[in-house]
């Protein structure tokens, strides 16, 4: 995947997430869930973009960065 695809993974996330909190009077539980689970794979896709731009920077291959588990990425909000 490379940082377009990513860019392009963020934009359609972004645009669910949007959708689900612009929608008046509440959201369901399972739309709850969702927009969780979108929230943490936005911070992991931006989490995956900084290091392939990080890599990139350094000289390195921007292709051997991952996608961190989502208990690493959210932790660092802590």
């Amino acid at each position: 995947m490379d940082n377009e695809e990513i860019l392009d993974d963020i934009g359609s996330l972004v645009e669910e997430e949007r959708a689900l909190r612009a929608r008046s009077g509440g959201l369901l539980p399972e739309e709850r869930a969702r927009l969780t689970e979108l929230e943490v794979r936005l911070d992991q896709c931006w989490d995956l973009l900084r290091q392939r731009r990080a890599k990139s920077e350094f000289g390195e291959n921007p292709d051997t960065a991952a996608v961190r588990p989502a208990t690493e990425v959210e932790s660092y909000r802590n």
